[in-house]
C-alpha cells in the first residue's frame, strides 16, 4: 500500500498545493467542496453528496457484503495572514490553512484511490463511507462546528468504526503518535464582565472599581487548577483577554475577561463551570458585580482501544517500529470527538515537521509541513480500513 502511495505522490502534493493557495473560512469551502467533488468523481464509482452540513461532501463506495468504516478529514481554513513565502501561498489574503487540513484532504483522496482500486480487485468487502468536513476550526451563530452538523445530518447512521489522522508539524517526518483513550480534551470558553460603578479617578472611594476587583477574580480564575480541582485529573482555565477602561482619569463601569478551560472528564467539565462561576461571584465581596456566559465546545476525545490498536499496527508495519513516539496527550481540542461518540474510532497523529529546525508550529503564519508526509498518511487510513474490509480485524 505504501509503494502505491508513493507513487500518488505528485498528485496529492498537486492537491494539497492547489487547496493552500485557496484557503476558505470554516462553512465557506465552496471551492474547496468542489475540487473534491471533481477528484472523487474522476475516481469513479462514488456515490457523492454535497451540501452536507452546509459545505460538507460524503463520498460512498463498496458492497453490502461487509461492515462500513468512516474514513474524516477537514477541509476549513483559518482567519491568519501568511507569512511562508511559498509559492503556493495563499491568494485570499487574511486567511490560511495553518493547520493541515489542506494536507488531511489531500491523503484522504489519496486513500480513496488507493481503496477504489482493491475494490476492482475484490480484494475487499463492506463500504467506505468519506467524510470531508467543513468548519472543524469554528462554529456557526448556532454553536455548531461542520462535525456536529455532520453528526446530526446522520453521517455516521450505519457506521461500524471511523478513523482520521491529524498532521503535526512539530514530530518528526516519519514519527506517529496513536493512543488508546483520551487523545483531545473538551473545550469550554467563558465571557464574562466584573461590574461597578465607575467614577472619577480622583475620587475612587465615591464609587466601586472593577479594575481593582480584577485582581482577587483573576487570582480565584487560576487558583482554580491549582486548588479546587483534583491535581491527577487533566484540565486547566487560561484568560486569553482582558480589557477595561479608556482613559486614564476615568475609573471603568465594567472590566472583561474572556478565557478557555480544557479538560477530560465530564465531572471535571462541569466542576471547571461551576468554579469559574465561583470567581467572578468574588467581586460582590468588593461591593460589585458581574455577568457571566459560558460557551460549550467540542467534547472530549477518545480513541477506542481496539481501532487505535489497527492503526497502530498498521503505522508499524509501514514505517517500522522506529516510528512510534508515546508523548502524552495535550489538551488540544477537536471535533472529530462528535464521531467517535457515535462509533468506535481512533485519530493518528502524523510527523509533518521540515527537517531545516525552523518549528513551524500550527496556528501560526508560518506553519507548513514536510509534503513527504502526504503519501504516508494516504497508505495508513488506506491499509487500516482495507484491513477492517478484509476482515482481518474486528471489534
Amino acid at each position: 500500500m505504501l509503494t502505491q502511495a508513493q507513487a500518488l505522490a505528485d498528485e496529492l502534493v498537486h492537491l494539497r498545493r492547489d487547496i493552500h493557495a485557496h484557503p476558505e473560512i470554516s462553512f465557506t469551502e465552496q471551492r474547496t467542496a468542489a475540487l473534491v467533488v471533481a477528484t472523487l468523481n474522476e475516481l469513479g464509482g462514488i456515490a457523492v453528496r454535497t451540501g452536507v452540513a452546509k459545505t460538507g461532501v460524503v463520498g460512498e463506495f463498496g458492497n453490502a457484503d461487509g461492515p462500513t468504516i468512516a474514513m474524516r478529514a477537514d477541509m476549513d481554513a483559518l482567519p491568519i495572514l501568511e507569512a511562508t513565502g511559498l509559492s503556493f501561498a495563499s491568494t485570499n489574503p487574511g486567511l490560511m490553512h495553518a493547520c493541515g487540513h489542506d494536507a488531511h484532504t489531500a491523503m484522504l483522496l489519496g486513500a480513496t484511490h488507493l481503496l477504489r482500486e482493491r475494490f476492482a480487485n475484490g480484494e475487499l468487502c463492506g463500504r467506505v463511507r468519506l467524510l470531508f468536513q467543513p468548519s472543524e476550526e469554528a462554529w456557526d451563530v448556532e454553536g455548531k462546528s461542520g462535525g456536529l452538523r455532520m453528526v446530526e445530518e446522520g453521517v455516521m447512521d450505519g457506521v461500524d468504526a471511523v478513523i482520521a489522522l491529524h498532521v503535526d508539524s512539530t514530530l518528526p517526518l516519519g514519527k506517529v503518535t496513536i493512543r488508546s483513550g483520551w487523545t483531545s480534551a473538551a473545550v469550554d470558553d467563558f465571557r464574562g464582565e466584573i461590574l461597578g460603578s465607575g467614577g472619577h479617578g480622583a475620587s475612587p472611594h465615591e464609587g466601586t472599581d472593577p479594575l481593582f476587583m480584577l485582581i482577587p477574580v483573576l487570582t480565584a480564575l487560576y487558583g482554580i487548577r491549582a486548588r479546587r480541582i483534583d491535581p491527577v485529573e487533566p484540565s486547566i482555565v487560561s484568560v486569553g483577554v482582558v480589557n477595561g477602561g479608556h482613559a486614564t482619569n476615568v475609573i471603568p463601569s465594567a472590566v472583561r475577561i474572556e478565557g478557555t478551560m480544557r479538560s477530560y472528564s465530564a465531572q471535571v467539565r462541569e466542576q471547571l463551570v461551576a468554579e469559574v462561576e465561583r470567581a467572578f461571584a468574588v467581586s460582590r465581596a468588593y461591593g460589585g458585580d458581574y455577568r457571566l456566559k459560558i460557551g460549550r465546545g467540542y467534547p472530549a476525545g477518545w480513541n477506542d482501544g481496539r481501532v487505535a490498536d489497527w492503526m497502530e499496527q498498521v503505522a508499524h508495519d509501514l514505517l517500522g517500529s522506529e516510528a512510534f513516539d508515546r508523548s502524552a496527550p495535550g489538551l488540544g481540542a477537536e471535533d472529530f470527538a462528535y464521531m467517535t461518540q457515535k462509533a468506535p474510532g481512533a485519530m493518528l497523529l502524523l510527523g509533518a515537521a521540515r527537517d531545516d529546525g525552523v518549528v513551524r508550529a500550527h496556528h501560526t503564519p508560518i506553519f507548513d509541513i514536510d509534503e513527504r508526509c502526504l503519501p504516508l498518511g494516504a497508505a495508513i487510513l488506506a491499509e487500516t480500513a482495507a484491513r477492517f474490509l478484509r476482515g482481518e480485524v474486528g471489534l
